[in-house]
């Protein structure tokens, strides 16, 4: 039977978020509603938000930075870390290639204002290399970028990462691409970039050992360090790095790829090509199997080494985040539909060491309901501060939709003029904030609210 819902539900009847949904199961059922109402039309004609809430553009393609340089195109994964006198750190990823307009301006005029031994990859005297990160720090009072620069430089497609507990941020490229006469560097690699408040740039070192793959995003269990990483292709494979010293990822360490034990399940995608078909929330115990000659890699061909180890797929893993002991990660093109999946990994007590043999960390199907009206195509997510999962779509028309812990789902914006996915959403360390940007459009834009309060909590103040 093909589960078509949320908390093990076989059926369902689903209507519009702006109403109200209910699922049913042969023990109970699940009112859905929205959290803060429904969304108010925007008169400027760009995001939509519910009522008492609002937005402001920070930061958008083309705009004069502090260090001399522009805000680059498509800005995507991000992470906030707590600043000085309350300030924020916000750092960006931008998901560029050569020919994408860069932080260096239109025609390059303005290369000569960066530390080019601070460039990963110059490409050898052609367009160097305009992927990277830049580093924004916000006010929250004011609503003020007070200083931005980039952070990181000279690499290629960075698209998700996520933000370590020592206070980093690691950047992630999303292609593979060999050292040949066009590049001086290999690239599919991680980044580690310092939340600092001074302007400068990190030394571009990859953490070759996490692997060279399609990577997307990572999260870092606090407790022992390991961190655990996504792969944005159909066919792709989750990983885990255990470093050989937590905190220190640059020391090395042993990447490794999750397997469900028992064998029988090779696939999580629920397409109708597989041979099996994964139910909701039904947890199924884990193993994770090493890799072996994971960088420097002639051919983009880790996942597929990892499967015929028996490791397991997932359909475009994308967005990842620790939250309470567990992590989530989207899975962009799982499902029966193909419009998405949201998977919860509970670590082992012993994770990373022999005894998780005897207690193994366990994965289940947290969401898939198989209807747009809910989910379409799930990208990056994080855990907001009241513990619901904030996840961001990758569509022409794309929203930003929480889910509760007991299966409520809510919108918290819509885009609804240009024709570009949402990125990188990620609240403040303060939870006043949420940060959101609209990577075609190269925007940036900081959302405040009564997030603390329901629409019928309001209402009842109100009243």
């Amino acid at each position: 039977m093909v589960s078509m819902g949320f908390l093990g539900l076989q059926t369902y009847l689903a209507a519009s978020l702006e109403g109200c949904v209910t699922y049913q199961t042969p023990t109970k059922g699940n009112l859905l509603k929205n959290k803060y109402g429904k969304l108010k039309k925007d008169k400027a004609g760009i995001l939509n938000l519910p009522e008492g809430f609002s937005y402001k553009i920070i930061a958008h393609r083309g705009q004069p930075m502090s260090d001399g340089l522009v805000h680059p195109d498509k800005p995507d994964g991000m992470a906030t870390f707590e600043g000085k006198d309350g300030r924020v750190i916000l750092i960006r990823n931008h998901e560029l290639m050569p020919t994408n307009f860069s932080a260096f301006g239109e025609d390059y005029e303005l290369i000569d204002k960066t530390d080019k031994q601070k460039m990963y990859d110059m490409r050898n005297g052609n367009l160097p290399c305009n992927g990277g990160t830049t580093t924004l720090i916000f006010n929250e009072d004011s609503l003020e970028v007070e200083k931005s620069w980039l952070s990181l430089g000279g690499t290629l497609r960075n698209c998700a990462g996520g933000p370590t507990p020592w206070g980093s941020w690691i950047s992630c490229e999303e292609i593979v691409v060999p050292a040949t006469n066009s590049y001086e560097r290999g690239h599919g690699y991680n980044f580690e970039v310092p939340a600092t408040e001074e302007i400068s740039m990190a030394d571009p070192i990859p953490l070759k050992e996490m692997g060279q793959f399609n990577h997307e995003a990572v999260c870092v269990d606090p407790k022992t360090g390991i961190v655990y990483q996504t792969e944005d292709r159909d066919d792709g494979l989750i990983y885990r790095y255990i470093p050989n010293v937590p905190g220190a990822l640059i020391k090395g360490g042993k990447l490794q790829a999750l397997v469900i034990k028992g064998g029988k399940v090779r696939s999580t995608r629920n397409w109708r090509t597989d041979n099996n078909t994964l139910a909701v929330n039904q947890p199924m115990e884990v193993e994770w199997i090493d890799l072996e000659n994971v960088y420097d890699l002639a051919n983009d061909d880790l996942r597929r080494r990892g499967y015929m180890k028996g490791a397991t797929i997932f359909a475009r893993g994308e967005g990842m985040w620790f939250g309470d002991k567990e992590l989530y990660f989207a899975c962009t093109s799982g499902s029966i539909t193909k419009t998405g999946q949201i998977f919860r990994y509970t670590p082992s007590p012993d994770e990373g060491t022999l005894a998780e043999k005897e207690n193994p960390g366990k994965l289940e199907l947290f969401l898939e309901p198989n209807n747009t009206d809910l989910l379409r195509h799930c990208d990056n997510l994080t855990i907001s501060p009241w513990g619901d999962v904030i996840f961001c779509e990758d569509n022409e028309r794309p929203r930003a939709i929480g889910i509760t812990k007991e299966g409520n789902f809510y919108k918290i914006a819509e885009n609804i003029r240009y024709k570009s996915e949402f990125a990188g959403g990620v609240f403040s360390p303060s939870g006043k904030t949420y940060f959101l940007n609209i990577q075609h459009a190269g925007l940036t834009i900081a959302i405040q609210g009564p997030w603390d309060k329901t629409v019928e909590e309001r209402l009842s103040t109100e009243s």
